[in-house]
């Protein structure tokens, strides 16, 4: 548990505080039973908050977690241009629960990430359709994700998560419990 803790802080820090959407991590665990109640005891934490805490991909001893505000991945699925652009990848449904779930499947028909993950880890549109596009080259600078649109906002955003993950470490590291770090919807 306290393991799945250190995950959290250290990665998720930023959809703890409620300045981003959602982020993503890989975790290796030993036994499969102990990694199900962990996220189970971690769902039922985070839900009265408006976090879900979703496996994406499991192998025997390993694990993609999708940390996310619900409700803010839905208005994300929302925006200007983003069903035009998930349709293109087959999403039919872009209500959370769907979506996520057709993003599983894409995940594991894909040898690598499938590049649409990042509207769901709540990147710029225009960098994930300028990643794709430009087959991952060419960025004006990269960060948390690389950035083809509006460099400034991108470095300032960059040293907003950085901020927050650096003080959610400390307060954590001084014994905060990540129940009081996460902020509710």
């Amino acid at each position: 548990m306290k393991e799945m803790e250190q995950y959290l802080i250290c990665h998720c820090s930023p959809t703890l505080a409620s300045i981003k959407t959602a982020n993503l991590f890989s975790c290796s665990f030993e036994r499969q039973e102990d990694f199900a109640e962990c996220i189970a005891y971690w769902n039922k934490q985070m839900h009265p908050k408006g976090i879900a805490v979703t496996v994406l991909q499991q192998k025997p001893n390993w694990a993609l977690v999708y940390v996310h505000r619900i409700a803010q991945l839905q208005k994300d699925l929302q925006k200007p241009g983003v069903s035009c652009f998930l349709e293109q990848y087959g999403y039919v449904d872009l209500c959370v629960e769907k979506a996520l779930e057709h993003l599983q499947k894409r995940i594991a028909a894909s040898d690598g990430f499938p590049h649409e993950i990042g509207i769901f880890l709540d990147y710029p549109l225009a960098d994930v359709i300028g990643f794709i596009e430009n087959q991952g080259c060419n960025c004006k600078c990269s960060g948390c994700w690389k950035v083809y649109q509006n460099e400034e906002d991108a470095l300032e955003t960059f040293a907003r998560y950085k901020k927050c993950t650096r003080i959610y470490m400390e307060l954590w590291m001084q014994g905060r419990s990540i129940n009081k770090l996460t902020v509710s919807a």
